[in-house]
């Protein structure tokens, strides 16, 4: 994989002082620009933005992410954000639950809900930008995984006592380190065999160990594996499943994933706007943001599990990479909900496996 932030000269991108210098003059150009963005356009990852004071005050924090994780839970209601490229995922609530003691982690709270996977993480600060004050996580490549937000009613004396607890005087250097590509093909060699592996599926978990079964990527399993299994749909269906639910109170659930952590949304959808390119989900404890520009496919997929058939909406974008994943509100034992199966085989120009 091409490593979009790697620099013709580390020593001149690196440097704090040229890049302050080069941040400022394009903050000056650009102010509306997001700090993403910014890291962007200057050819850096994000954390080398932070750990340079581009924009913010930033404080390293040591210790291992395990470590500063488990102690999420005493600071009081917060704001959960997690994305990738196209997809904003923001939840408040409580972090509960933490099981944060090996290489994958979890939050299973009523609220909070996360799945961890702490072996790409390395650079995490306390961060304050503008009045607002966070705790930013980011992997070996620079890229944010997920940023903790203080809110109006967070515990604001067990936060500064967090943040004196791990700060650091001096943080890791942050070079960008490429993510390894993964060694998967965009067709599986057998689709029969695949085809006949997936209609024996018992639990939607054991798809990923599917598809490193057969060595293939997810978007290359979908296009194998058959209409009644995976189909393709319109470009629009995300807004249309999305308003069907708010207008009906149907609990949807949202995952929203990056190579350090997937974050999920269960619940009902309320308000719904379009602003620009982004889609948006702007209720009062989730906010999800969702560029339907980048969109390149849409598909439902359709999976047997133990419990009947599961159904999920899922968006790609032109790399192949899951942008965003929605499923029925639905807890292990329990079946698909009859409403959400039925929203999902309207979006369908062919029948689905039942």
């Amino acid at each position: 994989m091409e490593n979009r932030h790697a620099p013709d000269s580390l020593d001149s991108i690196y440097s704090i002082d040229s890049l302050r210098a080069r941040h400022q003059q394009l903050a000056a150009q650009e102010p509306r620009l997001r700090i993403r963005e910014r890291a962007l356009r200057l050819g850096v990852p994000e954390a080398a933005l932070v750990a340079a004071g581009c924009g913010v005050h930033a404080r390293p924090l040591a210790g291992t992410a395990q470590a500063l994780f488990r102690e999420l839970g005493t600071l009081g209601p917060l704001m959960a954000l997690s994305r990738n490229d196209a997809a904003v995922h923001e939840r408040h609530g409580r972090y509960l639950d933490i099981q944060a003691d090996g290489p994958v982690g979890l939050v299973l709270g009523p609220d909070i809900d996360l799945r961890l996977f702490f072996n790409s993480w390395k650079h995490f600060y306390a961060v304050s930008e503008n009045g607002r004050h966070s705790l930013q996580f980011f992997d070996r490549s620079g890229e944010a995984v997920h940023k903790v937000y203080r809110t109006e009613h967070t515990d604001g004396a067990a936060w500064d006592a967090y943040v004196e607890r791990f700060a650091t005087e001096a943080g890791l250097p942050v070079v960008a380190e490429p993510p390894g590509a993964p060694e998967q093909a965009e067709a599986p060699d057998d689709a029969g065999a695949l085809r006949s592996h997936w209609l024996g599926l018992t639990d939607t978990h054991d798809f990923f160990a599917m598809l490193r079964h057969f060595k293939v990527s997810r978007l290359g399993a979908l296009r194998a594996a058959g209409a009644d299994l995976a189909q393709p749909v319109a470009g629009d269906a995300v807004e249309a499943m999305l308003g069907a639910a708010a207008a009906s109170g149907l609990p949807i659930m949202c995952f929203v994933a990056n190579r350090g952590i997937v974050q999920i949304h269960t619940g009902p959808v309320k308000r719904l706007l379009r602003t620009g390119p982004w889609f948006n989900v702007l209720d009062d404890t989730f906010n999800l943001h969702l560029n339907t520009e980048a969109v390149a496919s849409s598909w439902v997929v359709n999976k047997p599990t133990s419990d009947g058939w599961v159904t999920s909406l899922e968006l790609y974008g032109a790399d192949g990479e899951l942008i965003v994943q929605f499923f029925g509100e639905r807890k292990p034992g329990k079946p698909e909900l009859p409403a959400w199966r039925s929203l999902m085989a309207s979006l369908c120009a062919q029948p689905l496996a039942a």
